[in-house]
């Protein structure tokens, strides 16, 4: 098998999970409690008027009508439109779309920036006390939830020190501290995976070699340790991509930053199915696009895990 059929295979297995994700919010969507006519019209509007708002929203239809029609509409690349703005949810979400990317984007080169240094510290003083404080840091980022470390972060650099925004978006310094809330968690888990993959590292033999040779500890960590146990570490960034993702829903609404997860909340609240569908369908596409991308370029950068998918 080459490169191009391990591709589409790949490709193939992306369309049951998007339809299975769109599938669950539609169920989901349609058994919890209220009804977008109450908000459209209020519980008091005439009920001529409630049953006409149903029909012109195709909600007075069998709910299996509604979801072939939807599953089919979507799959030619129509979301529908709002049922509280009237516009189309393609367009809705493209104009939010960008600042997620941005956000996310943000996000991970803050994780990486925090994760890769610290779990190489670690590596490199395995047992000593800047070991610890990298584990312990790491810790502190996967356990506090975002709905807590973004207040704090608020408090502290926007507050107290009156350095940053408290929220909202239009240049860099908006971005600083919805990044830092959203990447703390994967900069955590980029800590002990590091950490890992370069003590397994360092233990090699072509290591040891280089020691032998007279390069400094810090060279051969540099220059042969740190770019061998990156490769596992790759994964775990295309992972945690996806977190990012979910994560920017809470980050969103905390920081009042455009995007999509702040989208989705107000669609939630408005009861406005088709907006809701739409860009729950649009993050779970980015996310498994994310992931394969990651499995590509890890199949690509690592020999032996080819040579298996390629079988």
């Amino acid at each position: 098998m080459n490169m191009r059929t391990y591709l589409m295979q790949r490709l193939a297995f992306l369309i049951p999970t998007v339809l299975g994700v769109a599938t669950l919010v539609f169920a989901i969507l349609h058994a919890v409690p209220g009804d977008p006519v109450d908000v459209l019209l209020g519980e008091s509007a005439a009920a001529v008027d409630r049953q006409e708002m149903r029909s012109r929203l195709g909600l007075d239809r069998p709910l299996l009508v509604q979801y072939a029609h939807s599953m089919a509409a979507a799959a030619q690349g129509d979301l529908g439109r709002s049922v509280r703005s009237d516009r189309p949810v393609a367009s809705l979400i493209a104009e939010r779309l960008p600042a997620t990317l941005a956000l996310g984007a943000a996000a991970t080169a803050a994780a990486l920036a925090l994760g890769l240094p610290l779990g190489a510290l670690a590596a490199a003083r395995k047992g000593s006390g800047a070991d610890h404080f990298a584990l312990g840091a790491s810790l502190a980022a996967v356990a506090i939830p975002g709905f807590c470390l973004g207040p704090a972060l608020v408090l502290l650099f926007s507050v107290t020190l009156r350095w940053l925004p408290v929220a909202g978006a239009g240049s860099p310094a908006h971005l600083l501290l919805p990044a830092l809330t959203l990447g703390a968690g994967m900069s955590g888990v980029l800590v002990r995976m590091t950490r890992s993959a370069l003590l397994e590292t360092l233990s090699e033999d072509y290591v040891r070699t280089a020691r032998a040779k007279g390069l400094s500890e810090s060279a051969t960590l540099v220059r042969h340790a740190l770019p061998n146990a990156l490769t596992p570490v790759l994964s775990v960034v295309g992972l945690q991509l996806g977190a990012v993702l979910g994560g920017s829903v809470i980050t969103e609404t905390i920081f009042a930053w455009p995007g999509l997860g702040r989208l989705l909340v107000e669609a939630i609240q408005a009861r406005d199915y088709p907006l809701v569908q739409g860009t729950v369908l649009v993050i779970a596409v980015v996310y498994v696009l994310v992931n394969l991308a990651t499995d590509i370029a890890y199949v690509a950068v690592n020999p032996k895990m080819r040579d298996e998918a390629l079988r």
